[in-house]
């Protein structure tokens, strides 16, 4: 019998119920971060349906494919987070915050899950014990960098073995990987055997409200196996007697949301919580998820009529950044070498050298930017454009942007 690497989602994520509706199918993708080597033969690849389901029970959005961690997050996974300077940002501002609503002191312990090569815990280390948990071999940058990380992933046995060796932590943070890890009850289990009673957990994940309002139809890839709603997390903490003390929406990944959750009626729940849950009430609901699905065909076909004027003017075309919602994007709208010649990456990423999954878009360092001289760049990490504008510019790039999402356009 044939292996399968996957199962269906039949029942929502948290609340178990079969309720479950569709709001987009994107047809079938594969791993976003299953790379191939440049010139490689071209051999069979697997792909796996990624449609968003939507439960009323719990208010959460969720793949409708759960794909195997092995698969997802192999030991080889090819993603840094220091490479990115909106994340350093990001792992600063949450130390700062964090420091407003709890007190930790010199012997605390700070736990990050899903550590990759330990940019937020750099932030912890000079004052506070630090432990990294990740299943990458990136995670050997941030023990050389002199942060303690188990390379194994979370879970009840790994929850065990660190109360015994470390002790319990005053915070447990999952910044981008919350949403990504199957069987969370089991998870916030663990996370509370692993928290001292007074301790707070923080999680940052991509939100589904900018998701719906911007159209990001590019973050839909089978690691986020959850797009959380404040109400949908709110849900799922009550679940585990733990309540929602404060929030906040960061700009990470085109739109976050970053949560800090604790024990009932230990800390003060900030006015920040209320008022999101209004703002959710007035911008998530039937009319939106029905507009967005819309919105979605429409960016496509938009952005394929730019593509073809500038194709039939025999202009060339680079891509800008290979992050995984670059996959999505590109397989959704079927592109291929022929239209983008290749996708230019920072030096030192580890994509480079590989193709674009399910393509032959080859990864090139991005050095090659000034030799090659393209007439247009598409920039994949459209979140970040003004960013990524000012870098180009500087770097001597004298054609134009294409920004893909959420209105397809040509930029200068």
């Amino acid at each position: 019998m044939k292996k399968s690497f996957s199962r269906p989602v039949t029942r929502c994520q948290i609340s178990n119920s079969n309720k479950l509706s569709s709001l987009i199918f994107l047809g079938y993708l594969p791993p976003v971060n299953t790379l191939r080597k440049i010139g490689s033969t071209p051999e069979e690849e697997i792909s796996f349906p990624a449609e968003l389901l939507y439960c009323s029970k719990s208010k959460l959005a969720q793949l409708g494919c759960i794909v195997d961690k092995e698969i997802l997050f192999p030991y080889s996974y090819p993603y840094t987070s220091s490479t990115t300077k909106i994340l350093r940002e990001n792992f600063i501002d949450l130390y700062n915050d964090t420091k407003k609503i709890v007190n930790l002191k010199k012997n605390d312990l700070v736990i990050d899950i899903g550590s990759n090569d330990g940019n937020l815990l750099s932030n912890f280390k000079t004052n506070h014990k630090v432990l990294g948990v990740t299943p990458e071999k990136i995670g050997k940058i941030a023990i050389q960098k002199g942060i303690p990380t188990i390379i194994d992933y979370f879970n009840k046995k790994i929850s065990s073995k660190i109360v015994k060796k470390y002790g319990k932590a005053k915070v447990i943070t999952a910044t981008n990987v919350f949403a990504h890890i199957d069987n969370i009850n089991s998870i916030v289990k663990s996370i509370l055997k692993t928290l001292k009673t007074d301790g707070i957990f923080i999680s940052e994940s991509h939100y589904l409200l900018p998701l719906i309002q911007t159209v990001q139809y590019d973050t839909i890839y089978h690691e986020h196996l959850r797009y959380y709603s404040l109400e949908s997390l709110n849900f799922l903490l009550k679940k585990h007697n733990l309540e929602i003390i404060d929030t906040k929406e960061i700009p990470t990944h085109g739109g976050s949301i970053r949560v800090y959750a604790a024990r009932k009626g230990i800390y003060k729940i900030s006015k920040n919580v209320k008022n999101q849950f209004k703002k959710e009430k007035r911008y998530l609901n039937k009319k939106s998820f029905t507009k967005f699905r819309k919105n979605v065909v429409t960016s496509k076909v938009n952005l394929f009529n730019i593509i073809k004027r500038i194709k039939d003017k025999n202009k060339t075309i680079f891509g800008v950044g290979a992050p995984s919602r670059a996959s999505t994007l590109i397989n959704y709208l079927g592109l291929d070498q022929d239209i983008i010649d290749c996708v230019l990456e920072i030096n030192g990423s580890y994509k480079i050298g590989n193709y674009i999954p399910g393509t032959k878009i080859p990864i090139l360092n991005e050095n090659i930017l000034s030799k090659k001289k393209p007439h247009y760049l598409i920039l994949f990490s459209w979140h970040i454009k003004n960013e990524l504008k000012r870098n180009l510019k500087r770097k001597g790039f004298k054609g134009k942007f294409i920004i893909p999402l959420p209105t397809p356009k040509i930029e200068s």
